[in-house]
């Protein structure tokens, strides 16, 4: 028996996976999504396109990415389906969501309610640890 650490190359893997459509046929049934929190996605006011946010949809999934912000260091950008950049985590709500991402855990979020205010648009997402 070799006393060797074996490094856990799971997000790297799914990652593969993903790109090459395998996620669905041979993970999907491995994968919980575990409830962590419900918040909203910050600073969407400041997109380039903005149009991107009337194209969202209810339940629809999103990625959470880690970003090099010099604005906060524990930055994390949402991502839709073809990434474009819808946000970010609230500064207030993602130390401990970066916390869990720097240490390889991978996280989602989906999105609960859609609501046009005046200025903006109020989107509602649940964030989820995936789990396997």
């Amino acid at each position: 028996m070799s006393n060797e650490l074996i490094q856990n190359h799971s997000i790297e893997l799914v990652e593969t996976l993903n790109q090459n459509g395998g996620v669905d046929k041979l993970l999907k049934p491995l994968i919980r999504e575990i409830h962590l929190f419900d918040t909203y996605i910050a600073g969407t006011t400041h997109l380039e396109d903005p149009s991107i946010l009337l194209q969202l949809n209810p339940q629809e999934s999103l990625k959470l990415v880690r970003e090099q912000n010099k604005f906060d260091p524990n930055a994390i950008v949402i991502l839709d389906s073809s990434n474009k950049k819808l946000g970010y985590i609230p500064e207030k709500d993602n130390i401990v969501f970066s916390r869990l991402m720097d240490a390889g855990k991978a996280l989602s979020a989906k999105i609960k309610s859609i609501q046009k205010k005046k200025s903006f648009m109020d989107i509602r997402i649940s964030i989820y640890l995936v789990d396997f």
